[in-house]
C-alpha cells in the first residue's frame, strides 16, 4: 500500500535512509560521505522539508511495515531549458530491501508520477547512484533514461 508519509514514519525513513548512505559511501566514499551522526542531522531537516508546500513524501508499507520511500519536490525547471513546465525532483528515495526495487521502487515511483503531475510538473528528475544496480535496473524497466552524471575527487 501507498500513502502519503505522516510524523509517525519519520523512523522507518531515517533508517532506510541511513542505510543508503552506507550503502552509497562504500560507492563513492568522497562525495557521500556519511557524518558520524548523519541519522540525527537529518531528522529535523526530513522533518521541516517534507512540510513545504512544493515537496510531497510517500511511504510503501507491506503488512503495516514502512518498507520504501520516495520524497519528491517540485521545482522551476532552469529557464535555460524548454521543458515546458516544472520538474519533480527525487533525491531521497529508498526501499528497505534491495531486491525490492522492481516492485515496492516501480510502485512508489509511479504514484510520485500521479503525484507530481496533479502538481503540474512536466518531467521527473531521479538521484541514484551508478553503482546502485538494482535501483538503475528498475529506473530503465521505467523507461527513464540517464540525465547527467556527477565526477568528483578530493582537492
Amino acid at each position: 500500500m501507498i500513502r502519503s508519509a505522516t510524523q509517525t514514519d519519520i523512523a522507518a525513513i531515517l533508517d532506510m535512509a541511513e542505510a543508503r548512505r552506507t550503502e552509497y559511501q562504500a560507492y563513492q566514499p568522497v562525495f557521500w560521505r556519511k557524518a558520524p551522526d548523519s541519522r540525527e542531522k537529518q531528522m529535523p531537516f526530513l522533518t521541516a522539508f517534507i512540510q513545504r508546500e512544493n515537496v510531497f513524501a510517500l511511504v510503501h508499507e507491506t503488512d503495516g511495515r514502512v518498507d520504501g520511500f520516495l520524497i519528491g519536490a517540485i521545482v522551476p525547471t532552469p529557464p535555460v531549458y524548454a521543458a515546458g513546465g516544472p520538474t519533480c525532483s527525487v533525491d531521497d528515495y529508498c526501499v528497505a530491501d534491495r531486491a525490492a526495487w522492481a516492485i515496492t521502487g516501480a510502485a512508489l515511483l509511479e504514484a510520485a508520477a500521479g503525484e507530481a503531475r496533479a502538481r503540474g510538473a512536466v518531467q521527473m528528475v531521479v538521484v541514484c547512484a551508478n553503482r546502485d544496480i538494482p535501483k538503475r535496473s528498475m529506473l530503465s524497466d521505467q523507461e527513464y533514461t540517464i540525465a547527467s552524471e556527477w565526477w568528483t575527487r578530493p582537492l
